[in-house]
């Protein structure tokens, strides 16, 4: 059997303990996944007595190796996978965890990751959004506009990932007809000015294209309507195939998803409330319609 070494020791040298061939890269951006299953080992680790160094030992990986492996850094291979299981007792806890296992998606952001997982297996989809054009409904010229004038600012490498991510996110749309996709949008929303007229056009076009199915429906709440009971934010909530409801809502920089039946009732409740109170699907049309006659 073939090893070579991979790991560097903080002088420069190269380690002394040995990887197998065909190492892995350090991930770009660690999943959920990656994350929990180096806690596993970690905390199999530490109940067995186990240093670093010593678990590397027994699976013939370096120590930097099962470290990258604890941090979620690292995507194990099955090599890796079979010796930490046999090294750690054979509970069975490191293969099951190990089944689960996911790279980051490249292009979302980490806090959003598990949420976009959620709604590819979601039996309805409701969104309440104040801020931008929803994510499933934002043009290409959107989208791009709206990662331009982030900060920080990103490589065009990291911009277009991103775009390809969100464009690719809206295919659910038209590949599950049969699902229903709530949305209630505020009116300043499509009124905020980017580029230039024909920018603005085509986004009103793939807003106008994207509501259009019967299994998709948008209501705009109008400027004269005032206060409401959504004030608190964006919000999103999600009926699973099991058919329980959770929610989710963003801030700057982070994302919480929500799961407690209360808040989840409260939140349903508002939304609700304000389903009722937003224009009706064709009026919100007609609006989208005239505003863009206006550019």
């Amino acid at each position: 059997m073939g090893y070579v070494d991979e790991d560097r020791d903080q002088t420069g040298g190269v380690g002394t303990r040995a990887a197998p061939e065909g190492d892995w890269e350090r991930e770009p951006q660690p999943s959920d996944s990656l994350r929990t299953f180096g806690a596993v080992v970690q905390a199999l680790r530490e109940h067995a007595g186990l240093s670093r160094a010593e678990l590397g030992d027994r699976v013939r990986y370096s120590k930097h190796t099962v470290e990258s492996v604890e941090l979620g850094r690292r995507m194990p291979d099955e090599s890796f996978v079979e010796r930490a299981e046999e090294a750690l007792g054979n509970t069975g806890a490191i293969r099951k965890a190990a089944r689960h296992l996911s790279r980051g998606e490249a292009g979302l952001a980490a806090w959003f990751r598990r949420w976009a997982r959620l709604e590819r297996e979601a039996v309805s989809l409701c969104t309440y959004e104040c801020r931008l054009v929803p994510g499933l409904l934002q043009s290409e010229g959107y989208a791009r506009a709206v990662f331009d004038g982030t900060i920080p600012l990103r490589t065009d490498e990291e911009l277009e990932a991103r775009l390809t991510a969100r464009m690719e996110r809206q295919a659910m749309m038209r590949q599950r007809p049969t699902v229903p996709f709530s949305f209630i949008v505020e009116e300043h929303v499509f009124r905020r000015r980017f580029g230039d007229a024909a920018a603005m056009r085509e986004m009103f076009d793939h807003v106008l294209e994207r509501s259009a199915p019967r299994n998709v429906t948008l209501q705009v709440v109008p400027l004269e309507m005032g206060l409401h009971s959504c004030l608190d934010g964006p919000l999103r909530i999600l009926e699973t195939p099991e058919r329980r409801r959770l929610g989710y809502s963003e801030g700057q920089e982070n994302g919480r998803l929500i799961s407690a039946p209360n808040e989840m009732s409260l939140l349903c409740q508002r939304y609700e409330t304000l389903r009722s109170q937003a224009l009706n699907p064709k009026e919100s049309r007609a609006l989208l319609e005239r505003l863009r006659g206006e550019l």
